[in-house]
């Protein structure tokens, strides 16, 4: 099946690359900046259209890699065309394929939306990570298990989700991207409190996020876990909070400890944890 791209983003770019080099065929893209449909077809060997009209055409698979607030009118357009026994695609983590392409059977077509977990961060460098990453996959079921298969052909990891569950999937990706950086931020300022600068702090910081990144990658949250929650040390606990200024930052500390605990049983289910479980419950009554 040949691909084509209607928007030539980070996405765009990164999925035409690793398709190209894994055996499939990229028709080529379209993108209201000729320029950047130019590039992209550079950069995959493909060819760059000004008529969307001659790429549908030319296209078995088509997918939308352009701004979730654009799918909509981009996929209204496509349907301007004949796309009878065609497959659109968008690639946003947060909506559906049914929010998007209610109507796409009627017109003779599938719909899917297929979503790497990953941020792609670089036109010309995140198409190399894609073979490690997972897709998820959500759509049309009649074609579901068949499409699946043709994108586990180029060696992709493939999920299908149901639909009901997108949101809480694109809430766990961002959770695990995103969050994960307020805390980052949160660490640094403490320690320029400490009198650290900024560069400093960041710098002092890397070894211990990214070696306990690895870890819980590599291991798993419960092996990776060290620190005062998981041993029960609720004296530090005690004087973290008591570090902290601002009811927020305090409530948030809380928060996540009584997330920690969770996995401290896991690790340790036979430790009694009743003196700090209660004692976090407590102070968070308080707030």
């Amino acid at each position: 099946m040949k691909i084509g791209f209607i928007g030539a983003g980070k996405v765009g770019f990164s999925l035409g690359k690793y398709f190209c080099e894994h055996g499939l065929e990229v028709t080529g893209y379209y993108s209201r900046n000729f320029q950047s449909a130019k590039e992209a077809a550079a950069f995959t060997s493909s060819a760059a259209y000004e008529n969307r009209s001659e790429l549908v055409a030319n296209s078995d698979v088509l997918f939308l890699t352009v701004t979730d607030c654009a799918i909509a009118d981009t996929y209204a357009a496509v349907c301007e065309e004949d796309i009878r026994g065609k497959i659109v695609c968008h690639c946003s983590g947060a909506l559906t394929a049914e929010s998007v392409f209610s109507d796409i059977e009627r017109h003779g077509a599938a719909g899917f939306s297929v979503h790497p977990l990953i941020a792609v961060s670089s036109r010309y460098d995140s198409y190399r990570q894609l073979a490690d990453v997972f897709f998820t996959l959500e759509g049309t079921e009649s074609k579901r298990e068949e499409f699946r298969e043709w994108l586990k052909t180029a060696g992709l990891n493939v999920q299908c989700i149901p639909a009901d569950a997108k949101v809480k999937y694109h809430c766990a990706a961002a959770i695990a991207s995103n969050q994960v950086i307020a805390l980052f931020a949160q660490s640094q300022q403490l320690l320029m409190e400490c009198g650290f600068s900024q560069d400093t702090a960041r710098q002092a910081l890397v070894p211990l996020f990214l070696g306990n990144a690895s870890q819980t990658a590599e291991s798993g949250p419960a092996n990776a876990l060290t620190g005062p929650v998981e041993r029960g040390d609720k004296g530090t606990i005690e004087k973290h909070l008591k570090v902290l200024d601002c009811s927020e930052d305090k409530l948030l500390y809380l928060l996540l400890s009584k997330k920690l605990l969770k996995t401290a049983k896991e690790k340790h289910p036979s430790r009694d944890y009743s003196s700090i479980e209660n004692f976090i419950n407590a102070e968070t009554e308080k707030i």
